[in-house]
């Protein structure tokens, strides 16, 4: 349905395994104390899941996540394998088991994978880690606004903002609910609004959001409203739509992100991880007939599934 088309998915998380278990996405990214309390409601493969976990699980088919055994190079291999399979030309790994470990990832295929840094900004040399991890071979940052220990508009993080604007790498920010039923809903950092001071100050930063907002769909609206260096990520199974106190779908969303966003600031992505499920490519199938049903222009559609993230990377100066 979708050849022809170049695709490049924006949004992936490299399942990296150590001691025949699953490495969390976050390591690296966050203090020892968040990371604790964190892992008290990621009951994810402990054989008890919440309802809702069990209700996705079983809605989109996928299995729960299981080690491989394999090291990162046959990893790497598998996921070229998988991008192959589905004729899709790059992928972005948002995170990666910590810089070091993802550059080394992202070297063993530099034509087809593309690698963010992902360290605590507050930590101390956040931005000589950063500007390390660039030139060591990732391309763009990614965080988790809500398990940062301080507000993501202190001016303590502006050392790492001109990183990144130097660069002009992308910044991916994840704000609103994380984890499904039992996880975090709540804190500082869960509205994409917190971000305005920052991205007005740093107007050369492409801050992308994903998840369509995840919970703060009109928040996000107003946000890319008032800041045209603001983008929109489409990754994962947006089941929070569901949740929502009034009716929404993906063709709702995707059309108010295009009036309001116009089609050179919505970015496709699928938040593929874990083997066996491999690359998620229900989530591709469902956004790509969405989006052909609204009938914007074959060029405008070009745009979402591959050429944005090609222009943004060619204004990179990494």
């Amino acid at each position: 349905m979708f050849r022809g088309y170049k695709i490049i998915d924006s949004h992936s998380h490299f399942a990296v395994e150590d001691k025949n278990d699953i490495m969390p996405f976050h390591t690296g990214m966050i203090d020892k104390e968040t990371e604790d309390k964190l892992a008290e409601f990621q009951v994810e493969d402990k054989g008890n899941k919440s309802r809702a976990q069990l209700q996705w699980q079983e809605a989109w088919g996928f299995g729960k996540a299981s080690p491989t055994g394999l090291n990162d190079k046959e990893l790497a291999d598998k996921w070229v394998k998988e991008l192959n399979k589905y004729g899709i030309e790059k992928i972005v790994w948002v995170t990666g088991g910590g810089n070091d470990r993802l550059a080394k990832i992202v070297n063993y295929y530099p034509d087809r994978f593309i690698g963010y840094a992902h360290n605590n900004p507050f930590e101390k040399g956040a931005p000589d880690k950063l500007e390390s991890a660039l030139k060591s071979g990732l391309s763009g940052y990614k965080l988790l606004a809500p398990l940062l220990s301080d507000s993501i508009a202190s001016r303590k993080l502006d050392p790492v903002w001109e990183v990144a604007s130097n660069y002009k790498i992308p910044v991916l920010i994840h704000f609103g609910i994380l984890g499904a039923g039992g996880g975090l809903a709540g804190g500082e950092n869960m509205n994409p609004l917190s971000l305005e001071p920052v991205a007005s100050r740093f107007p050369d930063i492409k801050f992308i959001i994903p998840h369509l907002g995840c919970g703060y769909l009109k928040e996000l609206l107003h946000l890319g409203w008032v800041c045209e260096n603001v983008y929109v990520d489409s990754s994962g199974s947006n089941q929070w739509m569901r949740w929502m106190p009034y009716e929404l779908d993906l063709k709702i969303s995707f059309q108010k992100f295009y009036e309001t966003f116009g089609p050179e600031r919505i970015i496709f992505g699928t938040d593929s991880s874990w083997f066996p499920r491999g690359f998620s490519v229900d989530y591709l199938k469902e956004q790509f007939k969405t989006i052909r049903f609204l009938n914007w222009p074959r060029s405008e559609v070009e745009l979402v599934f591959g050429g944005n993230m090609i222009r943004i990377f060619s204004e990179s100066e990494v």
